[in-house]
């Protein structure tokens, strides 16, 4: 998938499939797969280094992960988050950010919110590099809506979801992601709208779907959001392989005479 494979999959109403990663050895089985795009995400913070939000993630951090998920899927589509704040700070500093995120691998860059960043994604735009927009809950902004809720559960609160998306388009943002938001909310800026939408807890009507990979594959142990829909269960699966493996060692079952070197 390149960026002008957004635009054809709107137009096609074909489903991007999209997944957050943060690591080499995930991004190998990624590549082999059928998804679209790959986002590596401020949420690395949380899943990664066991931080309780986004906002410790600097542009250190995210740019040696996105350099070790492109290292695992050179073939994918892959955008990659500025941190907190990284995108409100001078001109040269964020185009020094953001360029320091597509030379680690990352095809895109992905901005929260709109408000006060205008000039800012014009200008990264402009000097070639593609912006992604990001409405709705936006999880570096968790202080300031008291904490990961629900947004834009008012007629006032969509209307003006569909005016800051249009004003990302105008921008020249080539998709925007719309998380935590009631499912009419997502049809009705999916509608409004001639660059794709990709839903987090958005409903069903959006032009395609992300999801942490750890929550799908069932590694989240703990609180699990309602959106979020476990493919396997994979925290089990792995424990029940450590066990069998902490048994095979002490009855002396593994390693076998095939997994030996003789002489």
């Amino acid at each position: 998938m390149n960026i002008k494979d957004f635009d054809k999959y709107k137009k096609a109403e074909k489903s991007i499939s999209v997944v957050t990663c943060y690591d080499y050895w995930t991004a190998t089985i990624i590549e082999q797969s059928d998804i679209d795009a790959i986002l590596v995400g401020d949420s690395l913070a949380m899943v990664v280094h066991g931080f309780n939000s986004t906002l410790p993630a600097d542009i250190e951090l995210m740019a040696l992960h996105t350099a070790a998920v492109r290292k695992g899927a050179p073939t994918k589509f892959i955008i990659a988050d500025m941190p907190f704040l990284s995108h409100r700070k001078s001109i040269n500093s964020v185009l020094e950010s953001a360029g320091r995120l597509m030379k680690a691998g990352a095809n895109a860059i992905k901005i929260e919110g709109v408000t006060g960043h205008e000039m800012t994604i014009k200008y990264l735009v402009e000097s070639g590099i593609p912006v992604m927009g990001h409405l709705g809950l936006t999880p570096q902004s968790f202080n300031s809506f008291g904490g990961f809720k629900l947004q834009s559960k008012t007629e006032e609160a969509v209307l003006k979801l569909i005016e800051d998306g249009k004003k990302l388009e105008e921008l020249g943002c080539f998709s925007i992601v719309l998380e935590c938001i009631p499912d009419s909310a997502g049809r009705r800026v999916s509608q409004a709208l001639n660059i794709p939408t990709i839903g987090i807890g958005a409903g069903g009507n959006t032009d395609g779907q992300v999801l942490v990979l750890q929550d799908m594959l069932g590694f989240n142990t703990g609180y699990t959001p309602k959106f979020v829909r476990k493919f396997i269960d994979g925290a089990n699966l792995v424990k029940s392989a450590l066990n069998e493996y902490d048994s095979c060692v002490k009855s002396g079952e593994f390693p076998g005479e095939g997994e030996s070197y003789g002489g």
